[in-house]
């Protein structure tokens, strides 16, 4: 009787290459994965922006109004103050009025700096709501983009 060879066949050879075609698959995956998620980490600042046509002061909203002059005085109102009188004044007007705006108006010619140290004044005094005031269209000369010279730009022609 037989019950099959009694032969031993040899064991087989180890490959001596690596499927490459897998390998490549789960590489392409990965990076696909990684283009997608990648914009997503890098937004750590979250902002909630508003949605406007055009941004238009509300009707009825309290606010204060506050002029930097070019020669660099402060207006509140029509109220000429130095910087500690404005400081103190901030306070009090906050206290009153915690949800009021602050309009902010400042000639061409103020430097960043003293708009920027207002903006902290108001912000310690407890006025988070700040908004900047302009004019309405563009000026001739910004058709050729911005002037970085340091110097105040000429009023508009009317």
């Amino acid at each position: 009787m037989s019950f099959g060879r009694l032969e031993r066949r040899e064991a087989p050879k180890p490959m001596g290459e690596i499927n490459m075609t897998p390998l490549i698959d789960v590489m392409l995956v990965l990076l696909v994965i990684f283009i997608i998620a990648a914009p997503l980490m890098g937004s750590a600042l979250k902002l909630e922006l508003p949605r406007s046509d055009a941004a238009s002061p509300a009707p009825g909203a309290s606010f204060i109004a506050l002029a930097i002059t070019p020669q660099g005085e402060y207006l509140l109102g029509e109220e000429q103050l130095d910087a500690k009188a404005l400081r103190e004044r901030l306070t009090q007007l906050a206290q009153r009025q915690p949800d009021a705006e602050l309009r902010l108006s400042a000639d061409q010619g103020v430097p960043y700096g003293k708009v920027a140290q207002l903006i902290g004044w108001a912000q310690k005094a407890g006025l988070n709501r700040i908004a900047f005031v302009a004019e309405n269209g563009e000026s001739p000369d910004s058709a050729d983009g911005p002037d970085h010279s340091g110097r105040a730009a000429p009023p508009p022609k009317r």
